[in-house]
């Protein structure tokens, strides 16, 4: 069964049981107050017919028979006896209805259970018992309430009809709801048809109203997002792992089977140097393909508050360590005052790597010893600019700068294997920053790391 189904047969069936029981409640209702309205009526009866007997001193025939035709046909199919102390009929009604009474009744009225109203068939049933003058009577009377019952039938057919219209009501608004409802999820089933790995810009259709249909749409464009990222990653792994290892590979094994031939110390050292090298970036190459993959899969990542320019100064202290001629001029813009402009949510492995990264590529590319960094605060995000002196990379470059493998016209000659921006621009994204690249008007080449910060209130 369809969710559409579901939801017009569970809303019908839900709203017509509510619309149902309301009018059985209200007839219900109606009913009881009218037997109870009535049996008052009889009861009054009664009363207000042995009140005019007790104001007759002697209870003859005529008496009696004068006392019927003032009380006759006040009342549908009535029927009235009147009894006296010992249980003896003192009056009876003189209409035609021929209704029989059983002496249960009679013998069931006493001082203990004065009134006794009940129920035969059509009919009301009321039996009193009542002191007149220090006398004893009772009283039983029965009579169809002719106007209640008919009032109660128009009343019942009223309901009939109000409930037949409401539930084709329910019916048709269920029918269109339940079409609206499940629109959103349809179009969603379908776009899902046409969405695959191959296709990176074919995403779900997002809703205008915000509601849950809107924020799943959101979390599985989310979520394709990441397998395409993924997907794309182990397909380029794929093929450039199989293109970037081959070569090196096969020149280890070359400089292996040369250095088996080699007699000369010399050249000997210094081909072992050569391959002691290459195989410690073939590693590097291995380490920084890991390390995309953990970032892609978000593995065993924790966040925390951390200060960004105490993971810069102790990033540099450990550059400097390899690199003892290479000097990194940090600074922090003035606007910088308070010390929460400089805090933010992420990890601290993956933006230490991240830094790392960016202090090498100004090590390798910088034509001088040194580099600058520069913290600045601006439109709610906190920026670490690296500049460095070196040739630039041309701005139709630019766009691939953060694909797998690339590597631009300016790093001929230089050790590498253009994984390490693409770390870093993985990083980004996870923290919700962005990395760019531009040069400045001193001609120098600057990465910018953006990222954002919530200050404390």
């Amino acid at each position: 069964m369809s969710i559409r189904q579901r939801i017009l047969i569970y809303f019908s069936v839900l709203s017509i049981t509510v619309v149902g029981v309301t009018f059985l409640l209200l007839f219900t209702v109606f009913k009881n107050y009218r037997k109870e309205e009535f049996q008052q009526r009889v009861k009054d009866h009664i009363f207000s017919t042995m009140g005019i007997l007790a104001e007759v001193r002697e209870l003859d025939q005529d008496i009696i028979q004068s006392m019927g035709e003032l009380t006759v046909n006040k009342l549908f199919r009535e029927k009235t006896l009147l009894f006296d102390a010992q249980k003896k009929l003192i009056y009876s009604s003189i209409d035609d209805t021929k209704i029989e009474f059983s002496t249960e009744l009679l013998n069931e009225l006493n001082s203990k259970r004065p009134i006794i109203e009940t129920v035969e068939g059509d009919l009301d049933v009321v039996g009193v018992t009542f002191r007149i003058r220090g006398k004893q009577f009772y009283g039983i009377s029965k009579a169809y309430d002719k106007f209640g019952h008919s009032k109660l039938d128009f009343l019942k057919n009223i309901l009939w009809v109000f409930f037949v219209l409401i539930s084709a009501l329910i019916l048709i608004s269920s029918f269109i709801l339940s079409k609206q409802i499940t629109q959103p999820i349809i179009q969603m089933a379908a776009a899902l048809k046409i969405i695959n790995m191959e296709t990176p810009q074919s995403l779900l259709p997002i809703p205008e109203n915000k509601d849950e249909i809107y924020l799943l749409a959101q979390r599985f464009n989310e979520l394709m997002r990441r397998l395409q990222n993924s997907f794309a990653f182990q397909k380029h792994a794929v093929h450039h792992i199989s293109h970037e290892l081959k070569t090196p590979i096969a020149i280890l094994v070359s400089n292996l089977e040369n250095l088996e031939k080699e007699k000369d110390p010399a050249l000997l050292l210094k081909g072992i140097q050569n391959q002691k090298e290459d195989t410690q970036l073939l590693g590097e190459m291995i380490n920084a393909l890991l390390e995309i993959a953990k970032v892609e899969t978000h593995a065993n990542l924790s966040f925390q508050r951390i200060r960004l320019d105490e993971i810069v100064f102790d990033a540099c202290s450990e550059a400097k360590k390899l690199f003892p001629q290479f000097k990194f001029d940090i600074n922090i813009h003035p606007e910088i005052e308070q010390e929460d402009k400089l805090l933010i949510e992420g990890n601290v492995r993956l933006i230490q790597m991240a830094v790392q990264n960016l202090l090498l590529n100004c090590i390798h590319y910088s034509t001088t010893n040194k580099a600058e960094i520069m913290f600045q605060f601006q439109y709610g995000e906190l920026k670490i600019l690296f500049s460095n002196e070196g040739p630039s990379i041309s701005s139709s470059e630019v766009p691939f700068l953060f694909q797998h493998f690339f590597r631009g016209t300016n790093s001929q000659g230089k050790r590498g294997f253009g994984l390490g921006l693409v770390l870093v621009n993985k990083i980004m994204q996870l923290h919700g920053g962005k990395i760019d690249y531009q040069v400045d008007a001193n001609s120098r080449n600057v990465f910018s790391l953006h990222f954002p910060v919530k200050l404390n209130s």
